[in-house]
């Protein structure tokens, strides 16, 4: 009896680990220092824009919209995206993923489908 207590309890609390770490929080805006000053709206030009917010990732050279967010097991979170990018006429379909940085718990890397890091970002302020 005792045992399966203990099985009962060590099961709780993976799964309570799992579930916290699986959770990625896109409530508030995430971006690097330029993205985070633009969450508001463009208020200055830098190259190296990134902002991350529950509806939209925008870079300096393109603008996605969101469209669906599926958590993972590992923790990390796939988002699909309708993308415009400067310069070019329509919408591509794009696909991310979201994780927390191996360096740095409170901040997000995120990669396209072909594993190309765009960078990190950290909830803005």
């Amino acid at each position: 009896m005792r045992h399966a207590r203990l099985r009962l309890t060590a099961v709780f609390v993976l799964l309570a680990g799992s579930a916290s770490a699986a959770c990625i929080d896109l409530s508030k805006p995430y971006g690097n220092k330029s993205g985070c000053i633009n969450k508001n709206g463009q208020e200055v030009y830098a190259e190296d824009m990134l902002l991350l917010t529950s509806e939209a990732f925008v870079t300096v050279a393109s603008a996605c919209t969101l469209t669906e967010k599926k958590a993972q097991a590992d923790g990390s979170l796939t988002v699909k995206a309708d993308c415009e990018a400067e310069g070019e006429e329509g919408k591509s379909p794009a696909t991310f993923t979201i994780k927390h940085s191996a360096k740095n718990a409170g901040k997000l890397v995120i990669a396209d489908e072909e594993g190309t890091v765009y960078g990190e970002v950290t909830r803005c302020r």
